[in-house]
């Protein structure tokens, strides 16, 4: 019989949990009071179907750092037990499938979810004049894409405000401020920010004793857009995300699947505004992922559209590995060596003022420090069909796949220019 990994996510007078469960709640997360879900200053309380999404995306970001893969028989593949308690109970034992189905597609692990009844959340006063409200609501992480995207839509002529949701860096808040201050240096409407957690404390444990992957990362920053956007009555939260990276197709066979992020990948995103649909009490807010049809260059080039320096694009964060996980003394956010940081040079191919850790062309790189690049000349080197898009993971219902591949072809060419940029620097 397979062994579950027990986590029971506790309210904060709630009792202990059943004997052989671990305990987990919102005092598991590194956050001021002000960070705290229901300290956010938000226009009106979120309904209670998007406060039980925020729970469940933080318990399950909690136990997904809680438990080791390297403790598996295949140092990948848990079995993960989480108990929440919920408002709509009903609704939400109704939606478990759909739920264990999402949590698979994005950890590869397999989730049982169990709901117990809670009581909604106590109602918060307002705190913004009605007009102000938020008419468009979008993700904001201080990468390429975000500022991309936010830098398009501030510059927007209208009165409706624009909320960036931003899951604070514990080591980067001053790149993400700088970031998000190019965008409001240009705005042309009312813009506002409100930061989260994403830091999980570890009590009486050292942080190397946990999960290093964050599959479930994708899940916990859409849900926490998608309560804001509930909240403010915006109808729509936006995951910006260039095709090539929502797709993220694997540059090898022991990358298919949830090996690769799959946070963005349109399946993701179609699963949860299905949960979404089937929990939600009234309004629903719909999940969009408004880059899906472009190549990393062109949302660079969008950015410098709106009115973005090459400098500004270079302050951003895309590396995969940033430097408090690299053990060369990094001097650089970027180590310029990761499967984002090779997609990030293609994209900036011509403007790229980013200073990185390592030329992926350095012959006096480890085989280690070089697995990525010759990972993508072995995909560049070897035809993408319809077929191994649609063999990773499944695309939504009515998807023209050929669309999708288009994006992907593009990417590839992008990609392919990094060669040339190898054969001149080895010239």
């Amino acid at each position: 019989m397979t062994a579950y990994r027990r986590f029971f996510w506790r309210e904060s007078d709630e009792a202990e949990p059943p004997t052989g469960w671990q305990p987990l709640g919102d005092g598991n997360y590194w956050e001021s009071e002000h960070r705290a879900p229901q300290g956010l200053a938000l226009l009106a309380p979120p309904p209670p179907w998007a406060d039980d999404l925020q729970r469940i995306g933080r318990a399950v970001f909690a136990a997904d750092k809680h438990a080791r893969r390297d403790a598996t028989f295949d140092r990948w593949t848990r079995h993960v037990r989480l108990s929440v308690p919920v408002a709509a109970h009903e609704r939400w034992q109704a939606a478990r499938p759909l739920l264990s189905s999402l949590l698979q597609t994005l950890t590869g692990d397999h989730w049982q979810v169990e709901f117990r009844g809670s009581r909604p959340a106590t109602d918060m006063s307002l705190t913004f004049d009605p007009a102000s409200r938020a008419g468009e609501v979008a993700l904001f992480s201080g990468g390429l894409d975000s500022l991309s995207w936010a830098a398009q839509r501030a510059t927007a002529h209208t009165s409706e405000s624009l909320l960036l949701i931003t899951f604070g860096e514990q080591n980067f808040p001053r790149l993400q401020d700088s970031v998000y201050a190019s965008i409001y240096r240009r705005r042309n409407r009312p813009v506002r920010r409100i930061i989260l957690s994403q830091n999980v404390r570890f009590q009486g444990k050292r942080q190397g004793d946990f999960e290093r992957t964050t599959r479930s990362r994708g899940f916990l920053y859409a849900v926490g857009a998608v309560r804001a956007a509930a909240a403010e009555g915006a109808p729509v939260a936006h995951i910006p995300e260039n095709g090539q990276l929502s797709i993220n197709p694997p540059l090898s066979p022991a990358r298919a699947a949830a090996c690769s992020t799959r946070s963005v990948h349109p399946w993701a995103l179609h699963l949860l505004n299905r949960l979404i649909a089937a929990v939600a009490d009234g309004p629903v807010v719909e999940l969009q992922n408004p880059l899906a049809r472009l190549t990393k260059r062109q949302v660079c080039h969008a950015a410098l559209d709106a009115g973005l320096t090459p400098a500004n694009l270079a302050a951003t964060l895309s590396c995969g590995v940033p430097p408090t996980q690299r053990t060369n003394g990094s001097r650089y956010d970027n180590c310029g060596l990761c499967y984002p940081c090779l997609v990030r040079r293609a994209g900036l191919l011509g403007v790229d003022d980013t200073q990185y850790d390592s030329a992926p062309w350095d012959p006096h790189l480890t085989n280690d420090q070089a697995v990525h690049w010759r990972a993508l000349l072995s995909w560049l080197n070897t035809p993408y069909t319809l077929r191994d898009l649609i063999a990773d993971t499944p695309l939504p219902p009515g998807t023209d796949p050929r669309t999708t591949l288009a994006v992907i072809t593009r990417g590839r060419e992008e990609l392919s220019e990094l060669q040339h940029v190898e054969t001149r620097a080895r010239a």
